[in-house]
């Protein structure tokens, strides 16, 4: 049962469009009277591209010096795993000791929860605690691991509130050459406009959005190591209520990689837009075959239904999307 009170609270602290420091903010105050803490970030992703790279975050009492640490490539690497064991557990939650490789810092623990749930995993919060002070203990573990499913509920309802059709013209695809060291060798005109519109000062910190970059280089030549992994992908809501892809590949053996920005539409959008819909599997094949112009009464005998249930299904998708018909649904995954 998810926390009404909670749940209202959450998506009170959850702008859609706000800044990610305001909205770090904002959350940690709703946050603080169940667990008390000095610093708060939240990662987000998508279930159905896997763990990885996040599509949204937040950030609260993190310097711009400790949150470059955190994120930066060396941290992402050994944090992955440890993401990955804390999401099999049946309580997803852990404590990290950050006092000796981030005692400069001032930091002492890190209390961490995966939001996961039936869809697979959302990402990760995590709070700390300034190093001297009180550790985290068990009461903190099961008072936070309580705030999973209504702060998923609520990131759902902040990227599910705007208008599911884009309010503005896209950019055509833009690139960027991130080299071995994670920084940014060069871009293409279109890509400046990228990150000038997704990415605008007073939103999104500098040093996060290097990380950011880093991170999906570190991706790709894992992907290169291991051809069993996919390249990195992200997609995320725009500021114009569109919806942003970013897909990463290593352009050789001398550790640059390219990063195309674009706008995330059609089969690339799909697994992502269903996520955040929360677009149930038979509704998903039915949205399928609607992406690819097939009429209603066929998809009933491609899926062996009658047409009055693909009617049914048909109804259940333009309520969770808030569409008025086939055409605004469809427009919204192409546009």
């Amino acid at each position: 049962m998810v926390n009404d009170r909670l749940l209202g609270e959450l998506r009170g602290a959850l702008v859609p469009g706000a800044g990610i420091e305001e909205s770090g903010a904002a959350l940690s105050r709703v946050i603080a009277p169940i667990v008390a803490h000095d610093g708060l970030r939240c990662g987000v992703m998508n279930p159905s591209l896997g763990v990885g790279i996040s599509a949204l975050g937040f950030w609260h009492g993190y310097g711009p010096d400790l949150g470059r640490e955190l994120m930066s490539v060396g941290s992402f690497a050994a944090g992955l795993p440890e993401l990955g064991r804390l999401a099999r557990q049946t309580v997803p939650v852990g404590v990290v000791d950050l006092s000796v490789p981030l005692g400069a810092f001032g930091v002492g623990e890190e209390l961490c929860l995966v939001l996961r749930d039936t869809r697979g995993v959302w990402g990760l919060v995590s709070l700390t605690r300034a190093a001297g002070g009180r550790p985290f203990d068990a009461d903190d573990t099961h008072a936070i691991a309580a705030v999973g499913r209504p702060l998923i509920a609520a990131l759902r309802g902040c990227v599910t509130a705007r208008p599911v059709a884009p309010t503005a013209d896209g950019l055509p695809p833009g690139m960027l050459v991130v080299g071995a060291d994670g920084k940014v060798r060069a871009m293409t005109p279109v890509a400046r406009q990228w990150l000038a519109a997704e990415a605008p000062q007073d939103a999104v910190p500098d040093w996060l959005l290097e990380s950011f970059l880093a991170a999906l280089s570190f991706e790709a030549h894992a992907h290169a190591r291991d051809p069993r992994r996919r390249y990195p992908r992200t997609c995320f809501r725009s500021a114009g209520s569109g919806w942003t892809g970013i897909e990463a590949q290593p352009l050789g053996d001398n550790g640059d990689v390219a990063i195309t920005v674009q706008r995330a539409t059609g089969t690339l959008l799909l697994p992502t837009f269903c996520d955040w819909y929360q677009i149930t599997t038979r509704e998903r094949q039915v949205m399928r075959y609607l992406h690819n112009g097939t009429a209603p009464r066929r998809i009933a005998r491609l899926l062996d239904l009658s047409v009055h249930t693909v009617d049914d299904y048909l109804k259940a998708l333009f309520r969770k999307t808030g569409t008025c018909g086939r055409d605004e649904l469809i427009a919204a995954i192409n546009a």
